[in-house]
C-alpha cells in the first residue's frame, strides 16, 4: 500500500531520496474523496513519471463563510486503497502544519480569476493557489497534474507557475464523465437519486451549445448561452450561479460571433450541492 506520510519534513527527506537517485515525480493535489477523475490523473503521472505523490489535505482557506468545508467528505482509508499501487505516497498533512501561523502573505490571482467561480466565491482561488504554492515547495515535483472539470483553477495554477517560476510542468487531464455525461466530482455524492437525475442539466446544456458551434457558419456567442440555459431551464429546481462562454486561456468573456475555439462553464445549484462543468467549444 501507498505510504502515508503526515509530516512535511518526513516527505521532504523522502522526496530528497529519490532526488539523489534521479527519479522524476509527479504529483497530484487532492483534497481527498477520490473518484475515477482523481486516479485518472494519478494513472497519468505513473505512466510519466517514476515516483508518484497523492496529497490529500482539505484545505480551510479556500471555503467561503456558509459553504462546506465541515460537510466535506473525509474518506481517507478509502482513498490510501484507491491509490494503491498507484502512487508511493499518499501526504496528508494537518492544517497546523500548512498553517503553522496566521496567513499573512497570500497569492493574490490575477484578472482571470474575477469571473466565472471567482465572481461567486471570494477568497476562493487565493485560497487555492496559496495552498498550492506551499504544496510544490514541500514535493518539490516534476510535473503537476489537475482535471479539466476546475478548468479555472487549472489556468490559474499555470499563471502563478509561470508567472513565480516554479520549476515544474502543469498538465491540464480530461474531464472524467460518468457513463451518462455527469462530470466526477466528490460533491456528486451529496446528491439524491432525484437530484442525480437533475444534475445532467448541466451536461445537456454544454452538448446543446457544443451542437450549435458544430452546425456550420459562427454562431453567435448569444446563441451559445442561450442553448446552455435552455437546457437548465428544463430543470425547475436547477438554480444557476453563471452560464458564460469564454476565451479557453484569458477566460475573458467572448461577445459577437465565435471564432475558433471557446469555452463553455456553468455553475449550477441542485439543492444545497453547487455543480461545475464546462466543454471547449469549436466550430465546424
Amino acid at each position: 500500500m501507498a505510504d502515508l506520510i503526515v509530516s512535511p519534513q518526513e516527505l521532504r527527506r523522502r522526496v530528497a531520496a529519490w532526488r539523489r537517485e534521479g527519479q522524476t515525480l509527479g504529483f497530484v493535489p487532492t483534497m481527498g474523496a477520490l473518484h475515477e477523475g482523481h486516479l485518472s490523473l494519478v494513472r497519468q503521472a505513473r505512466t510519466e513519471c517514476k515516483r508518484v505523490v497523492v496529497s490529500v489535505f482539505v484545505n480551510p482557506s479556500q471555503f467561503g463563510p456558509g459553504e462546506d468545508f465541515s460537510r466535506y467528505p473525509r474518506t481517507l482509508e478509502e482513498d490510501r486503497r484507491l491509490c494503491d499501487p498507484l502512487a508511493d505516497v499518499v501526504f496528508t498533512p494537518t492544517v497546523e502544519a500548512m498553517y503553522p501561523s496566521a496567513q499573512e502573505v497570500w497569492v493574490e490571482p490575477g484578472p482571470s480569476a474575477r469571473g466565472l467561480c471567482g465572481a461567486f466565491r471570494p477568497g476562493h482561488f487565493r485560497g487555492v493557489l496559496t495552498v498550492v504554492a506551499k504544496l510544490f515547495h514541500m514535493v518539490d515535483p516534476d510535473i503537476t497534474y489537475f482535471g479539466s472539470k476546475d478548468y479555472q483553477q487549472g489556468v490559474l495554477v499555470k499563471q502563478m507557475v509561470r508567472q513565480l517560476g516554479f520549476p515544474l510542468e502543469v498538465r491540464l487531464c480530461p474531464t472524467v464523465r460518468e457513463p451518462d455525461g455527469l462530470a466526477m466530482s466528490s460533491r456528486n455524492r451529496y446528491l439524491s437519486p432525484a437530484q442525480r437525475a437533475q444534475a445532467l442539466c448541466l451536461i445537456r446544456g454544454l452538448r446543446a451549445a457544443e451542437r450549435l458551434a458544430l452546425g456550420g457558419g459562427r454562431p453567435e456567442v448569444g446563441a451559445l448561452k442561450a442553448a446552455v440555459a435552455a437546457e437548465v431551464a428544463k430543470v425547475p429546481e436547477a438554480k444557476v450561479d453563471y452560464i458564460e462562454i469564454v476565451h479557453p486561456e484569458s477566460l475573458e468573456p467572448l461577445t459577437g460571433a465565435m471564432r475558433g475555439e471557446a469555452l463553455a462553464a456553468l455553475a449550477v445549484r441542485i439543492g444545497t450541492t453547487r455543480l461545475i462543468d464546462n466543454l471547449l467549444l469549436r466550430t465546424a
